[in-house]
């Protein structure tokens, strides 16, 4: 037998991998809101640094702390707990508004979003759920 045959007969007997759990439409809406903020929130601590508003570590630490907490965010969205940080994220941005007022408009928007996205997603959810039992 050649090489080739050997490889497929051996990946012919391996048993299916299991399918990967179904992402809801909360989770992926609430990441996908996360990760765009993540990335806003980052040019954000550059214009806090880049105006003056705070001493450079704190401003680009404090930065890197809350991207990273979004990204976090993200990744946990799944549970009940990953909303509920999310939800306290959101305040967070906004509180930014402190030192560069834009970030007021800012983090509200992002507020918005992220609150339309957990409901829209929580509906639509329900909504399959219920369609198909």
């Amino acid at each position: 037998m050649t090489e080739r045959d050997d490889s497929a007969s051996v990946d012919a007997g391996l048993p299916k991998q299991p399918r990967r759990r179904q992402r809801t439409l909360v989770e992926s809406l609430g990441a996908i809101v996360l990760i765009f903020e993540s990335v806003v929130m980052f040019l954000g601590a550059l214009a806090i640094f880049g105006l003056k508003a705070l001493p450079p570590a704190q401003a680009l630490g404090g930065g890197a702390v809350l991207v990273l907490a979004l990204f976090i965010c993200a990744g946990v969205v799944r549970w009940r707990a990953g909303i509920v940080l999310g939800s306290v994220l959101q305040v967070a941005v906004m509180a930014t508004g402190f030192f560069v007022p834009a970030m007021w408009f800012v983090g509200g928007i992002f507020a918005i979003l992220w609150a339309y996205a957990i409901y829209t997603g929580v509906k639509l959810d329900t909504e399959k759920k219920e369609s198909a039992s």
